[in-house]
């Protein structure tokens, strides 16, 4: 048997703590860290005497397949979700904390590679944040958990219950490109039932835009600062489609929504109206303002009203709140 490669071994082979600091060999420091990795806990500053805090796990098998994505996009992804939900919530993102479950016989090259994509992910998104610590530990399954941490600078959180009738409704971000890219996947990248890797070069421009949306999207983090100091009255990350998010925002405000249907085309990829409402992972930033306010990267979708019989309408008329469901939409059934 050929002996495996002394600078790229089996993570079952070596000891956690070598793992652990081949992983903060490619990191940053977050600009909020007092105490960085290597006691029990992190310490990061909270200056509005605020934190706010998510996390999000992703499982290979309900929310990505290796044969399709690299370690650095899983890092990149891992990241990138959990900094668009801090966002929404109109607070700069302060730090991560990471929590990996990783069979043995992945390679630590596989797991500095994530490193490397939470890195990037973060001085790309959110400038100054990074990870502050985690955990590691062996798994039948890959698992990747990300605590995320974020400052509000001393204004009030930016929830979903605060849209007002009259409020302009409107996203930052584009609709459907992540739904298309996973229909990309199902649809030309799979022998059977049974993923293979990505062919780039398979692809055009269009396409391979769509994939990355998918992969590695890049939801607009620093708007999320933006809105809330222009007066953002409601807002939430789109992460299970329009329909549905606006669904949840506007029975948490008590309010209808009223969409423009053109309006959701300029924003559809590919002009893709259905895709746009239904399909998830886009992390766009939807948020209601005062009908005079619309702060920049913003596209105005229309308008916030008293409460209808139903919360969403697009040109009037109701739609489906069906969105984003990971458990069946990974299955494929309804990602083309």
């Amino acid at each position: 048997m050929a002996s495996l490669p002394a600078d790229d071994p089996l993570i079952g082979d070596i000891s956690e703590g070598r793992v652990l600091r081949a992983i903060l060999a490619r990191t940053e420091p977050a600009s909020r860290a007092i105490l960085g990795p290597g006691d029990d806990a992190a310490v990061v500053a909270a200056p509005s005497a605020s934190v706010v805090a998510t996390t999000d796990t992703l499982v290979h098998g309900p929310d990505f397949r290796l044969a399709w994505s690299s370690g650095y996009d899983l890092g990149w992804k891992s990241a990138a979700v959990n900094l668009a939900d801090v966002a929404a919530m109109g607070a700069a993102p302060t730090a991560l904390l990471v929590a990996l479950a990783v069979p043995r016989d992945t390679r630590l090259s596989f797991v500095t590679s994530m490193a490397d994509g939470f890195r990037d992910a973060c001085a790309a998104l959110a400038p100054g944040c990074s990870v502050v610590g985690g955990d590691l530990t062996v798994s039948e399954v890959l698992m990747v958990a990300v605590t995320a941490l974020g400052d509000l600078g001393g204004r009030a959180a930016v929830t979903r219950s605060g849209a007002r009738p009259g409020d302009v409704i409107a996203l930052a971000g584009e609709l459907g490109a992540a739904a298309a890219g996973l229909g990309l996947l199902f649809g030309r990248f799979r022998d059977g039932e049974r993923p293979v890797p990505v062919d780039r070069a398979l692809l055009e421009g269009p396409q391979l835009r769509a994939l990355d949306a998918q992969l590695r999207p890049a939801p607009p983090v620093g708007l999320g600062v933006m809105a809330a100091v222009a007066g953002a009255t409601a807002m939430m990350d789109v992460s299970d489609g329009l329909a549905l998010d606006a669904a949840r925002l506007a029975e948490s405000s008590g309010v209808s929504i009223r969409f423009d249907g053109a309006a959701i085309d300029r924003v559809a990829f590919g002009g893709d109206r259905r895709r746009a409402l239904s399909g998830g992972e886009d992390h766009g930033l939807l948020a209601a303002f005062p009908a005079d306010v619309l702060p920049p990267g913003f596209h105005a979708l229309g308008a916030v009203v008293a409460r209808e019989g139903d919360g969403v309408l697009v040109d009037g008329a109701p739609v489906s709140h069906e969105g984003w469901d990971p458990y069946r939409d990974w299955d494929g059934v309804v990602a083309g």
